[in-house]
């Protein structure tokens, strides 16, 4: 199920149903989100591992993983993947909303269809396009709430599709030699250290500037708008540090995917403050 990447993906799930709800939603709906949303991306994940177990084996990053070992069989990973799935739309349509239902639906067959076997193999874009499956939590913990979507919902998602690109190429820059050898066209692997930098720079522009968009349309009290930008420059400062001619270059790529995770739980907590104390 990828637990540690799950994990990543409901920091943000919180701060939107706190946003939705204008404060604190009861204990039993976060509860229930949560659970159901760990299930439901841990079936996207597995359904994945079943997918990539061919391209898994030929990486060191991913040598290890279950089905490439065989200690579970495709046939008992397919089982488990649809179980888990099944399970977490279940409690979705039971304990929150449908259009959370629906949401965690389509997240599921847009990361195994669109991103797995549609994308991730054909081009350098798949993971700006393909990226937007980690930004559901968003929507998903927003619907749990009320059913419906709003303005800051959208800033919300479009701050995670923007974060998402920069984070997972400073991953891709430090196993680049591992996507090689899988044949797997991440743009760090296909294109010029220059490219990658610029176009890094470009998404991490557009994330400041819709988190911006998010404090503004959510309400939110200047200080939290104050905070926001500061971690964005922290975010672009690290981003300066990676410089193509540097010796070090790997090390740097791997010190912005670490302060990458960083910056997106600090953003979720400044939020969860801010809305609470507006």
């Amino acid at each position: 199920m990828k637990l540690r990447v799950v994990e990543l993906l409901l920091v943000t799930t919180l701060p939107a149903m706190v946003l939705a709800a204008k404060g604190l939603p009861s204990f039993s709906l976060v509860a229930t989100t949560i659970i159901a949303g760990t299930l439901s991306a841990g079936s996207a994940n597995a359904f994945n591992m079943v997918i990539e177990s061919d391209i898994d084996k030929l990486m060191a990053r991913t040598a290890k993983r279950p089905i490439v070992t065989g200690v579970v069989s495709k046939t008992n990973a397919t089982i488990f993947a649809t179980a888990v799935g099944v399970l977490s739309l279940i409690m979705f349509w039971i304990f929150t909303t449908p259009l959370a239902t629906l949401l965690s639906l389509i997240a599921i067959a847009f990361y195994v269809l669109v991103y797995t076997i549609g994308l991730k193999r054909r081009t350098s874009q798949n993971i700006v396009w393909g990226g937007a499956a980690g930004c559901m939590p968003v929507f998903i913990g927003w619907a749990a709430v009320t059913n419906s979507l709003s303005i800051p919902a959208v800033a919300f998602f479009m701050v995670i599709f923007f974060w998402t690109p920069p984070h997972f190429w400073a991953l891709a820059i430090k196993y680049k030699e591992d996507y090689a050898a899988a044949g797997i066209p991440m743009l760090p692997v296909v294109a010029t250290k220059s490219r990658v930098h610029k176009e890094m720079w470009f998404h991490t522009t557009l994330m400041i500037v819709c988190s911006v968009w998010l404090i503004l349309s959510a309400g939110l009290p200047i200080w939290s708008l104050v905070v926001t930008v500061l971690l964005g420059l922290v975010f672009a400062r690290e981003l300066i540090a990676l410089k193509v001619d540097s010796p070090d270059y790997g090390k740097v790529a791997g010190k912005i995917f670490q302060w990458s995770i960083t910056y997106l739980s600090l953003l979720s907590l400044v939020l969860v403050i801010a809305q609470l104390s507006a």
